[in-house]
């Protein structure tokens, strides 16, 4: 499988980058987010959840571990795990039942739920640059591989 890496210089290429990822994934699918405090995770998962068409709000789930987003017929949960103190607690929190083939969940910080959390679709890193923001897209598995590809083609 074949990564592909993007430079992005700014929120709002981040944010566009984040609305071209939610025109690959159609809402399905399961991205893992990695990065250090501050690399641009949530500011990624707010262009793809408004790139599938939500106009509110999106906050940080650093306090609740997820927000859900239902946006008509498409169901989006944006996790955040920094906080989490044992992978168990998402066993108590029912974590598999939001990872159904029909949704799309977005994963901040998935290192803190291994054993528990399912294979992601695609595994994204964030990492600062001077200038801006390095992104490694590693896809997991076909879908990946194909959003992967599309990417390269436009990116």
């Amino acid at each position: 499988m074949v990564s592909v890496t993007l430079f992005v210089e700014g929120e709002e290429a981040m944010l566009a980058l984040g609305a071209q990822l939610a025109a690959l994934t159609e809402g399905r699918g399961t991205l893992y987010l990695h990065g250090d405090l501050g690399a641009g995770k949530t500011t990624l998962s707010r262009g793809i959840i408004r790139g599938l068409g939500h106009v509110g709000s999106v906050k940080s789930p650093t306090f609740t571990l997820v927000e859900p987003y239902e946006i008509g017929p498409l169901k989006v949960f944006h996790f955040d795990l920094y906080r989490l103190a044992d992978p168990e607690e998402l066993e108590f929190m029912g974590i598999r039942d939001y990872f159904e083939d029909d949704a799309l969940c977005l994963v901040e910080w998935p290192q803190r739920g291994a054993g528990v959390l399912p294979k992601a679709d695609l595994d994204i890193t964030i990492a600062a640059q001077a200038g801006g923001r390095s992104l490694c897209l590693q896809p997991q598995g076909a879908r990946g591989e194909r959003w992967c590809a599309a990417l390269a083609r436009v990116c």
